[in-house]
């Protein structure tokens, strides 16, 4: 389904730390937007919605709704530091183009 790089579950795990919410997962989501007509959008929930689909990534909960899952296929979530930046890059078998930000495809 979705896989997340060691690096992208540290980064989500000191992310719930920092938050204060305990148990809580990782959430997925693809809408309208961003320079190539769809982008991602991620986050921290405390609890699946009702239709979502729930993935294991190490002891990470991943959420990903029902829009989004034939989306997201196959797709691996990586945190990379660069220098002067630092944050998630989506690696998406799906996406046909996508912008020079990384954040955006069709």
């Amino acid at each position: 389904m979705i896989s997340l790089t060691e690096n992208a579950v540290s980064a989500v795990k000191k992310a719930i730390a920092k938050s204060g919410k305990e148990g809580a997962g990782f959430r997925i989501m693809v809408e309208n937007g961003g320079c190539s007509g769809l982008k991602y959008k991620i986050g921290l929930d405390t609890a699946p919605r009702e239709d979502d689909e729930i993935v294991s990534a190490g002891d990470i909960k991943v959420f990903i709704d029902q829009q989004s899952k034939p989306m997201v296929e196959g797709m691996t979530v990586d945190f990379v530091e660069e220098i002067g930046k630092a944050g998630f890059s989506f690696d998406n078998p799906n996406a046909k183009e996508k912008c020079n930000c990384g954040k955006s495809f069709c």
